[in-house]
């Protein structure tokens, strides 16, 4: 498919919102597939590092 303008381009004649609002779900999709791992983990370390604390103010 050729485009002669950056405004066909966009509107992706009539289809445009549906091809540019796919992209924008799977973008929020790999985003949060990336973040939500990663504030897991930084939890988790939080968690251990408290308890770890925790244990070795009580002995």
């Amino acid at each position: 498919m050729s485009f002669n303008s950056i405004s066909e381009f966009l509107t992706m004649g009539g289809h445009g919102l549906y091809v540019w609002l796919s992209y924008g779900l799977g973008l929020v999709v790999i985003l949060a597939n990336l973040i939500a791992p990663l504030q897991a983990g930084k939890r988790l370390r939080a968690q251990l590092t408290r308890r770890l604390l925790r244990e070795s103010n009580g002995s």
